[in-house]
């Protein structure tokens, strides 16, 4: 629930108010009690992530992205030009296959 700021236009005092969304604006003064109490509009706050879970690196800038994208995909067309070979050891891990039974 966000907290909104007031002003009275008769008194001028300026408070703060813990309400819901879907609450409706206040109208009264709690210190004059003139119903010239209006909502101003303010900047906001920011959003805080608390808790396990949330890491800087979630949020990576553009750069490092793409810097990553062109590392990754360089690693893996040289892995996929080695593996196109066949290696010494692929034929020797061939178990022989048995002979038929003998009648």
């Amino acid at each position: 629930m966000p907290t909104y700021d007031y002003k009275c236009d008769a008194c001028g005092h300026e408070f703060e108010k813990f309400q819901s969304i879907t609450a409706k604006p206040l109208r009264t003064c709690p210190q004059c009690k003139s119903r010239k109490v209006r909502r101003l509009i303010g900047a906001g706050a920011g959003v805080i992530f608390k808790g396990s879970g949330f890491y800087q690196t979630d949020y990576r800038s553009d750069s490092y992205k793409q810097a990553a994208r062109k590392a990754k995909d360089a690693s893996s067309a040289s892995s996929s030009a080695s593996s196109d070979k066949p290696t010494a050891s692929s034929g020797a891990s061939e178990k022989p296959k048995k002979a038929p039974p003998k009648k």
